[in-house]
C-alpha cells in the first residue's frame, strides 16, 4: 500500500493542534464552546489565547449568534461543539444569522457520524452533511486524519465565508503526510487504478484504501480519491476518473441520503451518468456500541467498500 500510517490519533486533536497555531498566528481568531473543551481539544487554545476565548455552555444557539455578532467586528470566530449539537439543534441560527447573510463564521464539529459509539443514537448524526451543504454559501468539510483536520483547520482561517468542519472522535490511522497542502475544493488522488472509482470521504477514506489494497490481491484495480471538500465538490476529479473505471463507489459515515454519494450521484447525473454504487448508512438511526460494531453493522468499513466494488463490477 502507497499509505501506511505509524500511529493513530484522533481527528479531533488535529483541530485542536491547528486552533492552538492559529492562537499565534491570527489575532483576528477567537474561539468559542459550547461546554465542551476537552472534546473539542480547545485547552491549548485557551491557554495561549484567553482573552480570545468565549465559554457559551449548554447554549449553543446563543452561541451561533454570539458568532455571527463577532465576526461582524473583523473576528473570525471557530465555533466547538458535537455535530448533532453543531447542525440539528441550531440549524435556524445557522441559517438565518450566518448562511444568509455569508457570515465569516467557522463551524467546527466533532464527534461526527457513528464512531462516537458509546454515546449512542442521541449524540450520533448522519445527517448533518445534508443540512450544511443545501444552506447556501455554506463550505463543507469532512476530514479524514489528524494531519488533515489540523492543515483544514489552519485553511478554513484564511477563507472567507461560513464553513462546516466535520470531523470525528475516534482514534484513526494517520496517513496523510504532515506537508500536503489542504486546498478548499480540490479532492486528492491517493491511488489510480483502471477499474473501478472509490470516491470517500472522512473514516471512510482510511477503509477504501485498506479495501483498494486487498482487491488489489485480487486481481482488481481501484482508483481512491480522497473527497475532502463535500461543497464545493470537485467534479473534474471525479468526471476524469470515471471516465477511465466507467464505475464509481462513493464511501461516506452518513446517511446515504444527502450526503457525498448523493452530491456524486447528481453531478454525475448532469455531466455523466456513471454506474454507482452507495457505501454509507441506510436510513436510519444508530445504536449504542463499539465505533468498529458500528462500522460492521452498518456496512460502512472497508470490508463494505469491498463488497461494493464487488456488486459494482459483477
Amino acid at each position: 500500500m502507497k499509505y501506511t500510517y505509524t500511529e493513530k490519533k484522533d481527528t479531533r486533536s488535529g483541530f485542536g493542534a491547528g486552533l492552538a497555531e492559529l492562537a499565534d498566528k491570527n489575532p483576528n481568531v477567537v474561539a468559542l464552546c459550547a461546554d465542551l473543551i476537552g472534546s473539542l481539544k480547545m485547552e491549548k487554545f485557551i491557554e495561549k489565547a484567553p482573552e480570545r476565548f468565549f465559554q457559551i455552555g449548554i447554549a449553543e444557539a446563543n452561541m451561533m449568534g454570539m458568532a455571527a455578532g463577532l465576526s461582524i467586528t473583523g473576528k473570525i470566530p471557530f465555533t466547538g461543539t458535537f455535530a448533532n449539537f453543531s447542525t440539528s439543534r441550531v440549524y435556524d441560527q445557522i441559517r438565518q444569522s450566518i448562511a444568509y447573510s455569508n457570515k465569516n463564521v467557522k463551524i467546527c464539529a466533532s464527534h461526527a457520524g457513528l464512531t462516537l459509539g458509546e454515546d449512542g443514537a442521541t449524540h450520533q448524526v448522519l445527517e448533518d452533511i445534508g443540512m450544511m451543504k443545501m444552506l447556501p454559501g455554506m463550505t463543507v468539510i469532512n476530514t479524514c486524519d489528524y494531519n488533515q483536520t489540523k492543515a483544514a483547520t489552519l485553511a478554513i482561517a484564511d477563507f472567507e465565508g461560513p464553513v462546516y468542519l466535520r470531523f470525528g472522535r475516534p482514534v484513526v490511522p494517520v496517513f496523510i503526510p504532515e506537508d500536503m497542502p489542504f486546498e478548499i475544493g480540490k479532492g486528492i488522488m491517493l491511488q489510480e487504478g483502471t477499474d473501478v472509482t472509490i470516491v470517500a470521504t472522512g473514516h471512510l477514506v482510511w477503509e477504501s484504501l485498506v479495501a483498494a489494497d486487498e482487491l488489489e490481491k485480487e486481481g482488481i484495480s481501484c482508483e481512491v480519491i480522497n473527497i475532502h471538500t463535500i461543497k464545493p465538490l470537485d467534479e473534474e476529479i471525479i468526471l476524469k476518473s470515471v471516465e477511465k473505471t466507467g464505475k464509481i463507489v462513493t464511501a461516506e459515515e452518513h446517511n446515504y441520503l444527502g450526503g457525498l454519494g448523493e452530491s456524486v450521484a447528481g453531478m454525475l447525473a448532469r455531466k455523466r451518468p456513471t454506474k454507482q454504487e452507495f457505501v454509507a448508512v441506510s436510513d436510519t438511526f444508530g445504536e449504542s456500541a463499539t465505533p468498529a460494531e458500528l462500522m460492521k453493522k452498518y456496512k460502512i468499513d472497508a470490508a463494505a467498500v469491498k463488497e461494493a466494488v464487488k456488486r459494482i463490477l459483477a
